[in-house]
């Protein structure tokens, strides 16, 4: 009948939608393949934290990176005697009566200087096209602060005393450490100084900071048994700190580099000519 013929019409087109929908659902991407396809997120227990990159510590990589890679470092090591520095700066600080305290870094910076005076080649920066030798000590003295390394520089320190020495590098690495620093206060420069030996570090090589043509890292002092005739045992313990100067080879020949590191320890093992 109609009636009959309506129903079982009505029944295959009901069939043929399910199946249509049947298949629609089948080809479709179930919600939890979706899920696992998308980058799951590190688990709270990953043996790994990423740290973005700061843009000083960009500037850092850079600048260290073409420094190793297109500086040709030659180094030189010597080993100076410090009773006599710290014999002095005892007396100095005890005189001082509060006044001021010199650290043992404030000799090493003046005795930098006073050679880069006597040996003004080092005293030197690389330009390409010609070398520029500086007329002044301006000495940067390398500080760890929690945004990475800074290298504040100590100007004219051929002309100064231990004393300003002193109150230059207390306040420039402060204000470093407190990110208050100009551009001109770290910028430029002919020398650099890098000091571990308050770590325990007895010696390392220094990466030259550009344009510098050297640089001086600096270790612990550390006591050591010297040959001593007039000595009752024959021999004595002396402070020992051991130095390693990194020049570039492109201004600073190796002679030359030696002649700085025998001045420099010169003024360190007769430091009264230091306030000359």
């Amino acid at each position: 009948s109609d009636i009959e013929g309506f129903a079982a019409s009505k029944a295959a087109v009901t069939s043929t939608a399910a199946s249509a929908k049947s298949v629609e659902t089948a080809s479709a991407p179930a919600p939890a393949a979706k899920k696992a396809a998308a980058a799951p997120a590190p688990a709270a227990s990953a043996g790994f934290t990423d740290t973005p990159v700061t843009n000083m510590r960009k500037v850092i990589a850079s600048r260290l990176t073409e420094a190793k890679s297109t500086i040709p470092h030659y180094y030189l090591t010597q080993n100076i005697k410090m009773d006599n520095v710290n014999k002095l700066r005892q007396s100095l600080n005890t005189a001082a009566n509060g006044a001021y305290k010199l650290s043992v870094n404030d000799f090493v910076i003046k005795a930098a200087a006073s050679a880069l005076r006597d040996v003004p080649d080092v005293n030197s920066s690389w330009q390409g096209e010609f070398i520029r030798q500086h007329h002044h000590a301006d000495i940067a003295v390398a500080a760890a602060t929690p945004a990475g390394l800074i290298t504040p520089i100590v100007k004219t320190c051929d002309a100064k005393g231990l004393r300003a020495i002193s109150s230059d590098v207390r306040d420039l690495v402060a204000r470093a450490r407190a990110n208050k620093l100009k551009p001109e206060e770290f910028q430029g420069g002919s020398f650099t100084i890098s000091n571990l030996g308050m770590y325990g570090i007895t010696s390392f090589s220094a990466i030259i900071n550009p344009p510098h043509a050297a640089i001086l890292s600096v270790g612990s002092t550390e006591p050591q048994l010297v040959i001593d005739p007039t000595a009752e045992k024959g021999f004595k313990s002396v402070d020992v700190m051991s130095v390693q100067l990194s020049a570039d080879h492109r201004v600073v020949d190796g002679a030359t580099g030696a002649q700085f590191l025998k001045a420099f320890k010169g003024y360190l093992e007769k430091p009264l000519t230091l306030l000359l």
